[in-house]
């Protein structure tokens, strides 16, 4: 009897050994489907004549009405650097709306800057105002040399002379993230001292997004041209301008 207590002990040791060498499978993570932002503008429109903007949210066959940023930037062609945000009103069912006018004749942009779900998605589409102005022959939708590039820099607010402010720029290529890129660089100068240039590198924190630190020292307006560069022929630019408090 003994023995064969002993006997089934071993079996049992030997099965829970072999058990717990046992690796378990790794589980599949979870498929992220990407976010879908359809915009839609008002493509003609007269001098003065209101014009409608809407942008669906989707991911999959969810219609979004949680997204954490949805902001329309407009432009007059060539006129980036002037572009005005104009915050859009949440309908419901994934739709968010807001409406602009323009006061002359021209082409101009209107780029939706969506962020949903930790992802982003900036389409945009030109407005011709009135006889839409006169412009160079090669202008089309933004003012960038790469056919399709977009990018959204997260203009900081309310900055404080002395502390450290992240700076982040969403980029696309075609509406996808632009990643891996080998240069993101923010260049920085204050009003007062414009022959003095500071250089940030800017490292890539998710797909197409690309963030660095920087202190401003002093109170005053300062400039921000962020500049964009793969291993090919890609070199783009874009200047902001802050305020720092």
């Amino acid at each position: 009897m003994k023995k064969l207590w002993i006997m089934i002990l071993s079996i049992g040791l030997i099965g829970l050994l072999s058990a717990c060498g046992k690796k378990e499978e790794p589980k599949p993570a979870p498929e992220v489907l990407p976010i879908e932002v359809e915009l839609t503008v008002t493509e003609a429109v007269a001098i003065d004549e209101t014009v409608e903007m809407s942008t669906l949210v989707t991911m999959g066959d969810r219609k979004l009405d949680n997204a954490s940023e949805v902001v329309y930037e407009v432009w007059e062609e060539g006129k980036k650097s002037d572009s005005v945000m104009i915050d859009a009103v949440n309908e419901g069912e994934g739709i968010y709306t807001a409406e602009t006018s323009f006061a002359d004749d021209g082409l101009f942009n209107i780029q939706v800057h969506v962020t949903a779900e930790a992802q982003h998605s900036m389409p945009v589409k030109q407005v011709t105002v009135g006889e839409g102005g006169e412009y160079e022959e090669d202008a089309g939708v933004g003012d960038y040399h790469t056919e399709g590039f977009a990018m959204h820099f997260m203009k900081p607010e309310n900055i404080e002379a002395g502390q450290e402010e992240a700076l982040t720029v969403h980029i696309e290529l075609n509406e996808e993230p632009l990643e891996n890129l080998s240069v993101v660089r923010y260049e920085i100068w204050h009003e007062g001292n414009p022959d003095q240039h500071d250089w940030v590198d800017a490292s890539e924190n998710e797909a197409g997004e690309y963030s660095g630190v920087y202190e401003f020292a002093e109170k005053g307006k300062y400039t921000i041209v962020v500049h964009v560069e793969d291993d090919a022929d890609l070199h783009e630019h874009e200047e902001h301008e802050v305020e720092v408090k």
